[in-house]
C-alpha cells in the first residue's frame, strides 16, 4: 500500500510528462484548452516542477509548460548567455508556438524571464505572475549568489545547498524535497551553469521596468524564503501599476510544490483579473 508521502510524490511528479519539441529544440508539455497559460520553471528544475498547477489549470486553460534552455529536454543557450538571451529565447518560443497574447507564470529564474517578457514585449503578456522571484539583491545576497555561480564550473551542480535554502525540514515538504533533489541530479551541468550565471546577474536587468508593465502582475513568495523575500515582492508590487503581493506563510522557495492548494487559489485569483484590475 502506498504511503501518503508516496501518493503526494506521485501527484507532484505526475510520472513524467509527455513532451513535444519545437524546430529550435525547445521541449514543452501542451495540455488543455482555453486561454493560454505558459509556465516557466527555475534553475535546476524541469517542467514537472509545475505538476500541481498543470493538473489544476489544464481543466480550464491551455497549459504550455516549457523546459528552460539547458534543462529537461530543451537545447541549451551558448555559455555566457545573460538574462536578455533567455527572454529572447522565450519570445522565440512564443513565435514557434504561434501564441499571441498569453498569461505567463514564472518561478525563480522563470520569474525573471517572465518579468523580462512583460517589460520588453508586454503587448503579448496578458497577465504575469512572478513566483519566488528576486529583485535588487542586497550586497551580501548578491555576493553569495555570484560566488555560487562562479563555483559551478569548478565543482559541478550543488544538490544539497539549494535544498537547504529552498525547504524547511518539516514532514510536509519531504516529498517535494526528494523530487527536487532528483531533478537537480538530472540537470545538464553546462546548461545549469549558464542559467545560474544569468540568474545571479539578472536581478537588476529589468528592475526599473515594472512601472511600464500594464498587465495585472502577481508577486508571490513564501514568508520564509531567504533569497526571494516578501520585501522584494512588495517592492515590485508597489512599482507595477497593476501589481499586488501575496505571501504564503510558513513556506520557502518551492512554494508551488509545498503549498500547492494555496498557490493555486492565488493563481486562480490572478487569472480572474481583468486588465483594469489591481
Amino acid at each position: 500500500m502506498e504511503t501518503m508521502d508516496q501518493k503526494k510524490a506521485d501527484h507532484l511528479n505526475m510520472g513524467g510528462l509527455l513532451r513535444k519539441h519545437t524546430a529550435r529544440g525547445t521541449a514543452y508539455h501542451d495540455v488543455g484548452e482555453g486561454e493560454p497559460l505558459v509556465l516557466i520553471h527555475g534553475v535546476g528544475m524541469r517542467l514537472e516542477a509545475w505538476a500541481p498547477q498543470i493538473a489544476a489549470f489544464s481543466r480550464s486553460h491551455r497549459i504550455v509548460a516549457v523546459d528552460m534552455p539547458g534543462h529537461g529536454e530543451s537545447a541549451a543557450l551558448p555559455s555566457g548567455s545573460k538574462l536578455e538571451a533567455f527572454v529572447a529565447w522565450f519570445g522565440g518560443f512564443l513565435d514557434e508556438m504561434a501564441l499571441g497574447e498569453v498569461n505567463v507564470a514564472g518561478h525563480s529564474m522563470g520569474a525573471l524571464i517572465a518579468g523580462g517578457a512583460a517589460a520588453t514585449f508586454g503587448e503579448r503578456i496578458k497577465r504575469v505572475a512572478y513566483l519566488n522571484g528576486v529583485y535588487r539583491r542586497d550586497r551580501e545576497a548578491k555576493a553569495a549568489v555570484l560566488a555560487r555561480a562562479a563555483a559551478i564550473p569548478l565543482v559541478g551542480v550543488d544538490k544539497e545547498g539549494p535544498l537547504l535554502r529552498w525547504f524547511g525540514d518539516d514532514a510536509q515538504s519531504a516529498a517535494a524535497r526528494e523530487l527536487t533533489r532528483n531533478w537537480l541530479s538530472l540537470v545538464d551541468p553546462q546548461g545549469y551553469a549558464t542559467a545560474y550565471a544569468a540568474f545571479a546577474g539578472g536581478d537588476e536587468t529589468y528592475a526599473d521596468r515594472w512601472p511600464d508593465v500594464s498587465a495585472p502582475a502577481l508577486f508571490l513568495t513564501g514568508s520564509d524564503d531567504p533569497n526571494s523575500t516578501p520585501l522584494m515582492a512588495e517592492q515590485m508590487a508597489t512599482a507595477a501599476p497593476r501589481g499586488w503581493a501575496r505571501i504564503v506563510e510558513g513556506h520557502r522557495h518551492m512554494v508551488n510544490l509545498t503549498a500547492p492548494d494555496i498557490v493555486n487559489e492565488l493563481l486562480t485569483e490572478w487569472l480572474s483579473c481583468g486588465e483594469d484590475a489591481r
